[in-house]
């Protein structure tokens, strides 16, 4: 089950306010001061609601967004204005100003604050009996003021999250980076151990080797089956140390604890990070994954609405060919758009023999195949 964060919590919550606002209105309103009939206010409330939740659970700055807003507007104008003297309905203006800013631009939230004053004075004006234009004014200018601090809150936490994003993705870069740098450093000192172990185990050992040859052709079978069998340990010595000095050359840095450091640069969403028993990733395989996860995270990060938690998975197929999946929880929308970061993993997966898809039906999924390696 999704949990929702404090900026969901706290907008459904103002919704219930809202809501506690509309409901109670018929049961105090007086028919006779309404100016449309009980069921057609019922029915504008209803109408409001609708728009309400389309406009705040739909796609920023679309078409049907945007629509949504607007119609959400004039239905919580026409709301104040049919049951004019109802103290508390206007705070539904205040409510749309502040959601204009997540789902509209600037100027469309200017458009909604100057509809919403202009729905107020209307329903002034339409108040039966006397009403002294400071008590109208004064009202207005209220309202005005409650309106602009709604939408400058707004912004300003919108602004604040991105800038908290962006945060997260520089210590997700900065933590690849170190992961990447460390492995070479470690890289770097293998190959200088490797070449020490060859030029100078490695060379005493083909000597040792040669000389033996040499005095298995001395007379004498006990000194012959000696040296046999010297010959033979230093054979096998050899090809120790040689394969350990391959192993040092081919060993890649443990792709958990790379994930892993990678993962726990991020605060939201949580990264969940499996890499099965089996898999098995040399040095260029590990740099990769290390990069398609930066990138996989970066996305979420900045892209994943409402995701509470990213979880990424390498296993390893039966040809050896290892795939990583993540997929985060988040809410999607519309054909996937392949930006610089996507391209980027699908040009490491190719690099290395492979390819990657991505799914955004249910949450966002990227699948990067990268093809077994050939040993050498």
């Amino acid at each position: 089950m999704r949990r929702l964060g404090p900026e969901e919590t706290s907008g459904l919550t103002t919704l219930v306010v809202c809501l506690a606002i509309v409901v109670p209105v018929p049961f105090v309103a007086d028919p006779d001061r309404m100016l449309v009939p009980l069921l057609a206010w019922v029915l504008l409330a209803a109408a409001w609601f609708a728009t309400t939740v389309v406009t705040v659970l739909g796609p920023p700055r679309t078409r049907r967004t945007l629509a949504a807003l607007a119609a959400q507007t004039l239905l919580a104008g026409a709301l104040v204005v049919t049951v004019p003297g109802i103290g508390w309905l206007p705070i539904l203006l205040v409510f749309g100003a502040a959601v204009s800013t997540y789902v509209a631009p600037v100027g469309a939230t200017v458009a909604v604050i100057a509809v919403n004053t202009g729905s107020l004075l209307l329903s002034y004006l339409l108040v039966p009996g006397e009403v002294r234009a400071f008590e109208i004014l004064l009202s207005l200018g209220l309202y005005l003021l409650l309106q602009v601090a709604s939408a400058a809150i707004s912004v300003a936490l919108q602004r604040e999250q991105r800038m908290r994003a962006e945060l997260t993705v520089a210590h997700t870069e900065l933590a690849a980076a170190a992961v990447l740098g460390e492995e070479a450093t470690r890289a770097s000192e293998r190959l200088r151990i490797s070449r020490e172990l060859h030029d100078l185990i490695g060379h005493q050992l083909t000597v040792l080797t040669l000389e033996l040859e040499s005095a298995a052709h001395l007379p004498g079978e006990r000194g012959a089956a000696h040296v046999e069998r010297a010959r033979t340990v230093a054979r096998e010595l050899l090809g120790d140390v040689r394969a350990t000095v391959g192993e040092l050359r081919r060993r890649a840095p443990d792709l958990r604890d790379a994930l892993d450091a990678v993962a726990a640069a991020v605060p939201s969403p949580r990264v969940e990070v499996h890499v099965a028993d089996d898999v098995v990733a040399d040095e260029e395989q590990t740099a990769a994954l290390v990069r398609v996860t930066q990138e996989v995270v970066t996305n979420a990060v900045r892209h994943a609405e409402m995701a509470t938690v990213l979880r990424i998975e390498v296993a390893a197929d039966d040809d050896g060919a290892l795939t990583l999946v993540a997929r985060d929880d988040g809410l999607t929308s519309g054909p996937v758009r392949i930006g610089h970061g996507l391209a980027g993993i699908v040009e490491r997966a190719e690099a290395l023999g492979g390819g990657a898809t991505f799914d955004a039906s249910a949450g966002f999924t990227v699948r990067a195949r990268l093809a077994a390696r050939v040993a050498s």
